[in-house]
């Protein structure tokens, strides 16, 4: 029996160690992917300052869905608070307390642009679970307006705590389970064109999907969850429930949170509080581009 238990020790002795080494080294790794340095070479890009310059930045800002981790508001707010992952809000980006100048002594243009194409920060290091995959697509005509926006926006006080992450994160961005790193995801070589001309055409709409990418994959079809704890994310190209939808229920549905089999989507999941904002020119050009996505 004393030899058992011994032997019990020993086996689960190491268990342990084999497992303290592993998160170690998988501590270290993703440590380094967050330090590592990006040098970048950031795209000129006209900040209009008129109001349809703005306005369009608006819309921009709401069809992006910027406002789910920087607040309605934009002074930030919460995104995930969990035991196990731990601590990540959407950073201030007013210029109020807390915000950018609060955090930085400095933001120029050239920063709003690094920040928004490339995810990077002034220390040329990744911002964490920014989405600037999304972004680095966006013409010059439409980044500018963004930005024009963003830099026009009142500033509010609100100073968001810091980042903390536990163990369970760490072991999530290494196996690339939870979207952390967000400069690994970019082409940083990705030039912005000129304009994109919005008309209801398969081509705009591949345009406005960019959007859809970061849960529905580069090729729509979906797939595992993004973050643990949310549901599998469906296919929405031709091969999916999309492919039965006429162009009326596409719209109704993303919309009104409502798919023509009468299932009522989750905002927290599938951003249909946003997609409602889409104009007729977006939203029919964005089912003409998934529509023709083969199966």
């Amino acid at each position: 029996m004393k030899k058992f238990f011994k032997w019990t020790g020993i086996v689960l002795g190491s268990c342990f160690i084999m497992l303290l080494l592993t998160f170690l080294f998988i501590n270290h790794k993703v440590k380094s992917r967050f330090n590592k340095e990006y040098q970048v070479s950031v795209q000129t890009i006209p900040i209009p300052t008129d109001d349809a310059s703005i306005n369009l930045g608006k819309h921009i800002a709401t069809i992006k869905g910027c406002g789910d981790c920087h607040g309605q508001n934009f002074s930030g707010q919460v995104v995930i608070d969990d035991p196990a992952i731990g601590f990540l809000a959407g950073p201030n980006i007013t210029r109020g307390k807390g915000g950018l100048l609060s955090r930085h002594k400095t933001y120029t243009d050239e920063d709003y642009v690094r920040a928004i194409k490339h995810g990077i920060g002034q220390d040329n290091k990744t911002l964490k679970l920014m989405p600037s995959y999304e972004y680095n697509p966006l013409s010059k005509k439409d980044l500018g307006a963004l930005i024009a926006y963003l830099k026009s926006l009142p500033p509010v006080d609100n100073e968001t705590p810091p980042i903390r992450l536990n163990p369970l994160a760490y072991v999530l961005t290494h196996f690339d389970k939870l979207p952390l790193v967000a400069a690994e995801r970019v082409d940083h070589s990705t030039q912005s064109q000129e304009e994109v001309l919005p008309e209801v055409s398969a081509a705009y709409g591949q345009y406005v999907a960019v959007s859809c990418t970061g849960c529905h994959r580069d090729n729509f079809q979906g797939g595992s969850a993004i973050v643990p704890g949310s549901p599998d994310v469906p296919n929405i190209n031709s091969s999916g429930n999309l492919g039965k939808w006429s162009e009326a229920q596409f719209i109704q549905t993303l919309r009104t949170g409502i798919t023509p089999e009468g299932k009522k989507m989750n905002a927290k999941f599938m951003p249909w509080k946003m997609t409602k904002e889409y104009t007729d020119t977006e939203i029919k050009s964005l089912y003409k581009f998934l529509k023709s996505l083969p199966g």
